[in-house]
């Protein structure tokens, strides 16, 4: 299914999240399950299903990585149960270097600064990655449909490590 012509939105990794929410909350008033309490069971199992289509579409849409898969699926390249991994080599060592910086946070006497440098080192890069992002999914070119799906797997991968950096925060709290 293709969720930008569900909420009658055009194809495109930025969106407005409002306008989104805004259409989301419509389909959700149109087929919500209780508006066809009186109906016939096809009825109501049609509009269960409607409902869980749109609630897939909205969580899909509203996330900017499920978003860029969605777009990539459209498209006939499917990134969510894959096993590919990258061949980036300057990639590769800036992930070695960030995971030696997380550990060090442990053994360090200032732990919060290098909390703080790594949040923005991250950020940055996540930036740059969704600016290329947002260009290459504009394209209609193959080529760059697959260089967008290298893209889409660096910020899975800073989003583990944002999460892994959010643990190490959290445990240094307890």
């Amino acid at each position: 299914m293709n969720y930008f012509d569900l909420f009658n939105l055009e194809p495109a990794f930025d969106i407005d999240t409002a306008l989104l929410a805004e259409r989301y909350r419509e389909l959700q008033r149109a087929v919500h399950p209780d508006k066809f309490a009186n109906d016939t069971e096809q009825q109501k199992l049609l509009s269960v299903q409607r409902t869980s289509q749109v609630n897939d579409g909205y969580q899909t849409l509203k996330n900017p990585l499920r978003r860029a898969e969605h777009m990539l699926s459209l498209r006939g390249i499917e990134l969510s149960h894959e096993t590919t991994t990258l061949k980036d080599g300057a990639f590769l060592m800036q992930q070695m270097e960030w995971r030696e910086a997380l550990e060090d946070i442990q053994h360090s006497n200032a732990p919060q600064d290098l909390i703080d440098e790594l949040y923005d080192s991250f950020g940055e890069f996540e930036s740059t990655l969704s600016t290329k992002l947002t260009s290459l999914l504009a394209s209609s070119e193959d080529a760059d449909a697959l260089l967008a799906a290298d893209q889409i797997r660096k910020l899975k991968f800073m989003a583990k490590l944002q999460d892994e950096l959010a643990r190490i925060e959290d445990s240094l709290l307890d």
